[in-house]
């Protein structure tokens, strides 16, 4: 269950990405601030019901090169179908968590020629107030301090919901690759999310919402997103069915992996 790394060379810089398996192309979309590392817990339960999986990390993320210009959800696309032509891939499944769903679904809009079925995790429609706290919020976390204080500060902010000590380390890990740099994720986002509505509209592929119960409540105590319109998002999009993952936080990728991938492989095989 040997999963490799590789780079793939783009016009605006190298993406490294992750692969293993055989069979169904499976591709990975991870959400702000992290990378490919998202899916380490999923991509072996994955593999083993004989899947080819790809967790790419998006450029100013993870492993990857910081683009030379501020980037957009389209542009965020248009590189996972660069990914799938490096692996001659014509047609793939495509699963995206939070920013990653965004991605993922705009591939399926402006791709539909290579998306199969689809998997949309925790995606929201950020009304423009929301916008506005989502991408201060960020802007002001990735500041680098002259004393360091931007390193410990981090540390209390996620593991009161992260939990486990190695985990919120893997995230911080992820996080400090992104600070001194513009917050290519949020702002990405922020100039998607008004059309965001209309482009889902434009899906054609089976879809599969997931909602993680205690990640929703977390963006609504925060004054970032609202459960109705998660509801909305299913009802705008014509073959989409959504699921609630009682328990699952911001990182249920990590966290609830096993119970996640047996929703997912049932969703995709049936």
């Amino acid at each position: 269950m040997k999963i490799k790394r590789a780079f793939l060379d783009t016009e605006d810089g190298q993406i490294h990405y992750r692969i293993g398996g055989e069979g169904e192309p499976l591709i990975l979309l991870h959400q702000n601030i992290k990378s490919s590392d998202e899916y380490r817990e999923l991509m072996p339960r994955f593999i083993k019901e004989k899947k080819l999986v790809i967790a790419m990390d998006f450029l100013g993320f993870g492993e990857s090169d910081k683009p030379p210009r501020m980037y957009y959800i389209e542009d965020y696309a248009k590189t996972v179908t660069l990914v799938l032509d490096q692996l001659g891939i014509k047609k793939a499944n495509v699963l995206g968590h939070h920013t990653g769903a965004f991605v993922a679904a705009e591939v399926a809009a402006a791709y539909p020629e290579r998306v199969n079925k689809l998997v949309l995790s925790c995606i929201d429609y950020f009304e423009e107030e929301e916008r506005k706290i989502l991408y201060s919020r960020f802007s002001n976390a990735f500041e680098i301090r002259e004393d360091g204080s931007h390193l410990t500060n981090r540390w209390p902010v996620r593991l009161s919901y992260v939990g486990s000590i190695e985990l919120n380390h893997r995230c911080l890990l992820d996080e400090f690759r992104c600070h001194g740099y513009p917050p290519y994720g949020p702002f990405s986002i922020m100039n998607y999310a008004e059309k965001s509505l209309e482009r889902f509209g434009l899906i054609n592929s089976q879809t599969l919402i997931l909602s993680g119960t205690e990640d929703i409540k977390q963006l609504e105590k925060l004054g970032l997103a609202k459960s109705e319109n998660r509801k909305l998002i299913t009802q705008t999009i014509p073959n989409a069915k959504k699921v609630d993952i009682e328990g699952g936080t911001i990182y249920m990728m990590n966290q609830m992996s096993e119970e996640i991938a047996k929703i997912v492989v049932d969703f995709l095989d049936n």
